[in-house]
C-alpha cells in the first residue's frame, strides 16, 4: 500500500508541472475546448500557479497524512483515506477555481455544479461502498446450510461441505479476481500463486483462520474481527458433527 500511495502522491505532484500558459491550450481539460472569446475570459495567468500549487499540496498531503494514518492508527483508514481524500480535493478544486472564469455564463455555473456533483455521488458511493465491505462477515447455520452473510457471503449446504479446519496463515495470493482488498481485509474471488481459485472472506489478519473445503474441492478462507475463530471453529464442528 505504501508503495501505491508513493506513486500516486509523485503522480499528483507531476501533474502539478504539466500545465504551463504555453501549452494550456492543449491539454488543459475544460480549457483546450474553450472559444478563443471565452478563453479571453479565463485569467489562465494566476490558475496556473493555483493548478500547480494544488497538485503539490495534495500530493504531499496524500503522502503524509497516508504514511502517519498507516503507522500510528490503522492500515484500513489509510487505505480509505488514499480513496476518498483526492475526490473530495477536487470537488474542492473546481469549486474554487470557478473564480479565474470572468464573466462566467449560467451554463458554464451548471457544468461547475454538474461537474461537483458527480464527484460528490462517487465519493458517496466509495463511501458506502467501504461502509458496506468492511462489516463483519456472520456465519450462521440454519436448515442444514452454512451462510456465510454480508459483502461476497456464501451459502453452502452442509452436505457438501468435506472439512472445516483451523489453520495458520493463507495460501500467498496472487491477484485478485472479483472482490475488495485492503491491507488486512480480503473479500471475494481470489487467486493463488498456484493458479488455485479461492474464496477469501478475511474480515481481520487474526490467527488462526477458518478454511472451509467442500466435496467439489472449492476452499473458502474466513476470519472474523469481532469473534474469536476458534469459538466460530467449534461451534461449526459440533453442528456439523
Amino acid at each position: 500500500m505504501l508503495i501505491v500511495v508513493f506513486i500516486l502522491s509523485l503522480v499528483f505532484i507531476g501533474i502539478g508541472f504539466i500545465v504551463t500558459e504555453n501549452n494550456a491550450k492543449y491539454i488543459l481539460s475544460g480549457y483546450n475546448s474553450m472559444s478563443e472569446e471565452d478563453r479571453r475570459k479565463f485569467d489562465i495567468k494566476s490558475y496556473v500557479p493555483y493548478f500547480r500549487n494544488f497538485h503539490v499540496f495534495l500530493g504531499i498531503s496524500l503522502l503524509v497524512i497516508s504514511v502517519i494514518l498507516f503507522f500510528f492508527v490503522s492500515s484500513v483508514l489509510s487505505g480509505i483515506f488514499i480513496v476518498t481524500y483526492p475526490i473530495a480535493a477536487y470537488i474542492y478544486f473546481i469549486w474554487k477555481a470557478n473564480r479565474f472564469l470572468k464573466g462566467s455564463t449560467k451554463k458554464q455555473q451548471i457544468t461547475t455544479y454538474v461537474a461537483m456533483g458527480i464527484l460528490f455521488i462517487v465519493f458517496l458511493f466509495i463511501v458506502f461502498m467501504f461502509a458496506d465491505s468492511l462489516r463483519d462477515n456472520k456465519v450462521e447455520v440454519k436448515n442444514q446450510t452454512l451462510e456465510i452473510s454480508g459483502d461476497y457471503g456464501t451459502k453452502l449446504n452442509l452436505a457438501d461441505i468435506k472439512s472445516i479446519e483451523l489453520i495458520n496463515e493463507l495460501p500467498e495470493i496472487s491477484f485478485k479476481i472479483n472482490g475488495f482488498a485492503l491491507e488486512t481485509i480480503k473479500k471475494g474471488s481470489f487467486k493463488t500463486k498456484d493458479g488455485e481459485k479461492v474464496k477469501l472472506l478475511i474480515n481481520s489478519i487474526s490467527t488462526p483462520l477458518i478454511l472451509i473445503t467442500t466435496k467439489d474441492s472449492k476452499k473458502i478462507y474466513y476470519s472474523s474481527k469481532e469473534t474469536s475463530n476458534e469459538e466460530i471453529y467449534n461451534q461449526l464442528k459440533k453442528v456439523i458433527d
